[in-house]
This record gives structure tokens, sequence and C-alpha cells, in this order.
């Protein structure tokens, strides 16, 4: 009876123990299943968002040839959406930014629409960690009329597509930090577009009387910088350069946009934007109205953010 009941408890301990082991691979491979081992996770390719923005502003407006009076009030909208893609060495980036406004001018009682819109897609493709063989396509124009005011007087300044920017580009983008990029072309071909018969017959934007576009090739150079300060304070700058090859390459068009918002609330925010905008091509400005100048814009706000 001895040796019967040590073998009924080797047998017992050995089912116990095989048993044990058993439950014990189940559960490591139920760990598997609920979270992955690092070799098997990968990471997102695209990275999405966006701010909607709706304020009651005061705008400020300088030598500023889509149209508007020197001072104002508006209600002013912004959305501003990106999308960028990135995997091994192919990135591309790609930006929306779309402004809509109701102005009311406070010099001669009118009642206007201001708009602008930007889109913007750029292809990488890594040389080293930060620096990319890139092409980039720019259109920048509005939706909508546009006008001067000249002794209360209103006159038609520009239009959907009138001026309209096209811009194809091929160079180098340079990305030292994750906030900051870079690009630099030494070959652009951008088309000034004015779709507007009017405007084209006026020769405006530079474009020959009568015809609709005019062919730029140049140097260009694009800087946008967009950075989460802290949680609640948001900046978005950008910068482009463009030299005219065949006509008076030392003039430099320069566009600049500056976005600040600071939000106050869950949905309460107050933004400041400033647009610096120079073409040499823009002659709308000056005792006879046949100059280039500085083009200026201020808008300082409050109103509804909405981070998506």
């Amino acid at each position: 009876m001895k040796i019967i009941a040590t073998i009924l408890i080797a047998v017992i301990a050995l089912s116990a123990n095989s048993q044990d082991q058993t439950v014990k691979a189940l559960q490591a491979e139920s760990g598997k299943s609920v979270k992955k081992d690092p070799a098997d996770t990968s990471k997102k390719n695209w990275k999405r968002g966006g701010i909607y923005s709706l304020n009651v502003s005061q705008a400020s407006l300088t030598n500023w040839a889509a149209g508007g009076d020197e001072f104002s009030l508006a209600v002013n909208s912004l959305l501003s959406m990106y999308a960028f893609y990135q995997k091994d060495k192919h990135s591309w980036d790609n930006t929306f930014d779309f402004n809509l406004g109701y102005v009311k001018s406070t010099s001669i009682g009118g009642r206007k629409n201001d708009d602008r819109f930007d889109l913007l897609s750029k292809y990488g493709y890594a040389l080293t960690s930060k620096l990319n063989l890139a092409g980039l396509v720019n259109l920048r124009s509005q939706f909508f009329k546009g006008y001067t005011f000249d002794n209360n007087v209103k006159s038609l300044s520009s239009n959907f597509l009138a001026p309209g920017y096209l811009l194809v580009s091929a160079g180098l983008d340079y990305k030292p930090i994750k906030e900051l990029s870079i690009f630099i072309s030494p070959l652009t071909a951008r088309w000034v577009i004015v779709r507007d018969t009017a405007l084209s017959n006026k020769g405006a934007y530079g474009v020959t009387p009568g015809q609709k576009s005019n062919l730029e090739i140049g140097a260009f150079a694009s800087i946008n910088y967009m950075k989460e300060i802290s949680k609640n304070i948001t900046y978005k700058a950008r910068l482009d350069l463009f030299s005219n090859y065949r006509r008076n390459p030392q003039n430099v068009d320069l566009f600049m946009s500056n976005i600040l918002n600071v939000k106050l609330s869950k949905v309460l925010s107050a933004t400041w934007g400033v647009d610096l905008i120079y073409d040499d091509d823009v002659k709308l400005f000056g005792p006879n109205r046949t100059s280039p100048a500085l083009q200026v814009k201020s808008l300082v706000g409050i109103g509804l953010l909405v981070k998506f």
C-alpha cells in the first residue's frame, strides 16, 4: 500500500507541474495577443490635425492689394489643416489655410468679404536625417472680389484667381528640428494668373495687357515654422521669397504670414495674425496708383477656437 500511495503522489505531482507549465504558457500567449512585442509594433505613418477659429476682429490694412480700408471691424474665420506622411525615406507634407471674413468699413460705411486660401504640398526623399531632396507645389489665391477705395470710390482690385499664384519647385528641404522646415530651390516656375478680364486688360499683377497669365522662372525659398509653445499657445509662421530671373531679379517678392493663438478657456481664444506681402509687379499704390509697396494686414480678435 505504501508503494501504491507513493506512486499516486508522484503522478499527482507530475500532473500538477504539467498543468502549471501549460497555464503559464497560455498566459504568455494571452499576453502577447493583448500587447504586441516591440518588434511587432508599427508606428503611424500619417499625422493629421488642424484648428478652426471664429473671431470678432479689429483689422488694420496698409497698401492691401486685395482690397479693404485702413481700419475696419470684421467677423473673421480661419480654417488651418495639415496632413503629414512619413515612412522610411519618404515624406509628404500637406497644409491648407482658408481665411474668410466679413468686413465693416469704419470710414465709408461699406461692407465686403475678405478671404484667402493657400494650398501647399511638398514631397521629400531623405538624403540624411535632416536633409531631403524635395519637390513642392503651391497654389494661393482668393474666392471673392476685392476692392480698393480712393476718395470713397470703390474700384475692383482682385477676384478669384485674379491674382492666383501657382508655383512648382524642386530643391532641398532642411529640417534641423521637427517644428522648422527650410526649403531652397535655384530653379522654380511660377505662374501669375489673372482670370478677371477687366483686370487682365489693365495688365494687373504684371501680366501682359489682355493676357490671363504670366510665367516667371526664378529662385525660391520657403521657411515654415509651427510650434505648440504651451498647452494653450500655438504659433505658425511662413516666409516665402521669390526672385524672378527674367525681370528685376534684385527685387525679391515676399510673402509672410504669422498666426498666434492663445486659448483662454475650453473654446474661447484670442488670435493675432499679421501678413506681409511685397510684389514688384503689384503697382497699385503711391500718388498715381502706379507703384509697388509693402502690403501689411493685421487682425486682432477674440472668439471661438476648436482643435481637431
